[in-house]
């Protein structure tokens, strides 16, 4: 007779916020809707579900019948609803303040509309430090499940995880379950008898034991090759028809029925973790070619089952080093929470802060704050919602303040990098420039229509790129699991691999030869010949009634030769330009200089007839994907009908541009990939000086939203 065992089985349902409809509607059909159809018709099993609130709101209203279904399964005892913080944050990155509140406001959520109140927690992504232990349990939470990789590195041998445990701070206690990564890797990629198999062992070695699957329900179904797996070749009844044949021996238990019937293994104080994956993701890429051949390598060794354990990568934190751009969501997302918490403090009507609130928590979701597996970071749709919801709340906190059409000017530290950055705004615009690098502008916000035109992405190497570069693998007919598979959606990715030096931000100096070409530039194999792109401005800030100037100066140098450049900003109260003006000073006589200003515009995808370009003179150029060499022109337009915004570049003198697309080799759930990130918009010209070694160039940037194209008078701009 086999021993008794418990197993808990935990489904993690996910769709981030600014996720495509489509695609959470594709993710329904396939893997939750059929999912609780199977699981309906096995009435001894319980599961433990946690749908994240992005979800969660979206079936509420798309497919109310499913929610009511689940109810119907909480309230026979079936289903166990598992919270979480409401919008699915890295906990980690959050105030306190903002965990805590996130936690308590899902929970209420739940309570109201399906009648659960939780006291399980999904922990988001796993990412798990023992501060916040304390804020999780002041937020009502009893237990949550972790991965047994968090246990191993404290210590723990596997033969030891066949339960849960405490863990304690300040005094506060918290249950926490350690998901098993063979169990991760085997449902529902292995069959079905292999995993009864492998309980049984446990069970006849250790009676009594507990063990915990939690994972992505998105594996049923929704990930590559799993529906016709799951469901056509029968796999999921397959697994719960031997669930309920072994149920003598194999009880399946809900995360709440565990406490109740199992006693816990002992204490245990995890070190910051998460799951082995997400660990070698957050390495910089040369040290993750390292640790993935080390891996490689030790894996063979005799001795590696008790190596393993000793062996993990990186901290989730430094994605935030990792990629600049996580980390410029994460200050615009700080600044947001702390103007809330501010007003909070000052009194404002509850009322009032709760849209703002909700917004900020909805810019918290973590998918585009990272990259390993999944599109992450590198999703454009994505990063585009955290800035909408974010811009959005800082819009309503200005309205709040009682601003109306203004200009505000004001100098720190926004992005945690020790250096001073300016944050110019009126009720049109909102520019956050970095004279410490460059004196570039790095965010550009379009309240009207809550965009930032600089949410852009650098090319960069990635550790998988060495997979590109060796060609797709075959698999046969194993569904592999989606960290195995190396799959192209288009054809010569490897010929698209290039490599940024810099940002792409814009108001960004360079020098180039003079035969520069265009193809050199966009590939970024054109030679930069000057110092001005990252190293600092000297800054001043001028202030006018209704208006603000942003005055940078460097003395820096192109060739080794000496050269000065001040360039100035301005923006006017109630308009929906930025005035840009350049002097270059000290240049040398009959000597040409090639000088380009870069600008990088993001959210304006290619591949469709209304994105598009359009010359000074308002004739269409063609889609925003192609690349333009124009010659002897005064300016370039991007138009999104689909946004509503037009970007339109006005120069006073004569230049050439160059346009291209910018594009990245990705890694995503469906395979490898090309994404369309941003355009690049390059004024250039062969610079000579005057008598007196200067060259002047104004320009103005427009964001003119649908029906509300302003004129902006001359002498609206700051002369230098």
């Amino acid at each position: 007779m086999t021993s008794q065992a418990f197993l808990c089985l935990v489904l993690h349902n996910h769709q981030p916020i600014g996720n495509f409809d489509g695609v959470f509607e594709q993710a329904f059909q396939d893997s939750y809707l059929p999912f609780l159809d199977v699981f309906e018709s096995y009435d001894p099993l319980q599961i433990s579900l946690h749908t994240s609130g992005p979800l969660m709101l979206w079936l509420a209203e798309r497919h109310p019948e499913y929610v009511d279904r689940l109810r119907m399964l909480v309230e026979l005892g079936r289903i166990e609803i598992i919270g979480g913080p409401q919008y699915e944050p890295i906990l980690t990155m959050l105030p306190r303040r903002d965990r805590i509140g996130q936690i308590q406001a899902y929970s209420a959520w739940l309570q109201r509309n399906l009648g659960a109140a939780p006291k399980g927690m999904w922990t988001p992504e796993r990412v798990w430090e023992s501060a916040l232990t304390g804020d999780v349990v002041d937020a009502g939470i009893q237990y949550t499940v972790l991965d047994d990789f968090h246990f191993r590195a404290a210590g723990l041998r596997e033969d030891q995880l066949h339960g849960y445990f405490l863990t304690e701070d300040d005094g506060r206690v918290l249950r926490v379950f350690p998901g098993s990564e063979r169990l991760r890797y085997t449902i529902p990629f292995r069959p079905a008898a292999e995993t009864i198999e492998y309980c049984r062992e446990v069970a006849q070695r250790w009676p009594g034991a507990l063990l915990t699957f939690g994972d992505d329900g998105e594996k049923f179904g929704t990930w590559p090759d799993t529906k016709v797996h799951v469901y056509e070749r029968g796999w999921l009844r397959s697994f719960f028809e031997a669930l309920v044949e072994n149920s003598d021996w194999l009880h399946t238990v809900t995360l709440s029925e565990a406490t109740r019937r199992t006693a816990p293994i002992g204490r245990v104080y995890l070190p910051d973790c998460s799951y082995r994956e997400m660990t070698e993701w957050s390495l910089p890429v040369e040290a993750q070619e390292v640790f993935d051949d080390v891996v490689h390598e030790f894996e063979k060794s005799p001795r590696w089952a008790d190596l393993k354990s000793f062996v993990r990568g990186g901290y989730w934190r430094n994605f935030k080093a990792k990629y600049d751009e996580t980390n410029e969501m994460y200050a615009r997302m700080m600044s947001v929470s702390r103007r809330l918490a501010e007003a909070e403090s000052d009194g404002a009507d509850p009322a009032e802060l709760a849209p703002i609130r909700d917004h900020l928590y909805r810019g918290q979701c973590n998918c585009p704050y990272w990259h390993g597996a999944f599109g992450g970071v590198y999703l454009p749709h994505l990063r585009n919602a955290i800035y909408y919801h974010l811009i959005e709340a800082d819009t309503m906190l200005d309205q709040l303040a009682g601003y109306g059409e203004h200009v505000q000017a004001t100098a720190d530290d926004f992005n945690f990098d020790g250096l001073q950055e300016i944050r110019l705004s009126n009720d049109k615009l909102c520019a956050w420039i970095a004279p410490g690098c460059g004196g570039r502008i790095y965010e550009l916000d379009i309240r009207e229509i809550s965009h930032n035109l600089l949410a852009t992405l650098q090319r960069r190497p990635e550790s998988y790129h060495r997979k590109v570069l060796q060609g797709p693998s075959d698999s046969g007919d194993d569904v592999a699991s989606i960290h195995d598979r190396v799959v192209f959606k288009q054809a010569d990715l490897d010929q698209r691999l290039h490599y940024d030096r810099f940002a792409r931000k814009s108001l960004m100096d360079h020098f180039f030869d003079e035969e520069t070409t265009l193809e050199a530039v966009s590939k970024s194999e054109a030679m930069e010949r000057g110092d001005f792109v990252e190293l600092p401005f000297e800054t001043k800030l001028r202030r006018g009634a209704d208006r603000a100037q942003v005055h940078m100066r460097r003395d820096g140098n192109a060739w080794g030769i000496p050269i000065t450049i001040t360039k100035a900003i301005t923006m006017v109260a109630g308009s929906d330009r930025l005035s840009i003006t350049y002097l270059l000073e000290n240049l040398p006589p009959g000597r040409p200089l090639h000088f380009a200003i870069e600008m990088n515009f993001a959210g304006l995808p290619a591949g469709a007839d209304d994105r598009y370009f359009s010359d000074h003179a308002g004739n269409r150029l063609g889609q925003l994907g192609q690349s333009l060499d124009l010659k002897d022109t005064q300016g370039l337009s991007l138009s999104d009908r689909w946004l509503g915004i037009d970007v339109a570049l006005e120069i006073d003198r004569s230049s050439g541009i160059w346009a291209f697309p910018v594009e990245t080799v990705s890694q995503s759930e469906g395979g490898f990939e090309l994404v369309h990130q941003s355009v690049c918009v390059m004024p250039h010209w062969i610079v000579n000086g005057d008598a007196d070694g200067r060259w002047v160039v104004q320009m103005e940037l427009a964001a003119v939203c649908a029906e509300t194209l302003e004129t902006v008078n001359q002498e609206q701009a700051i002369q230098l």
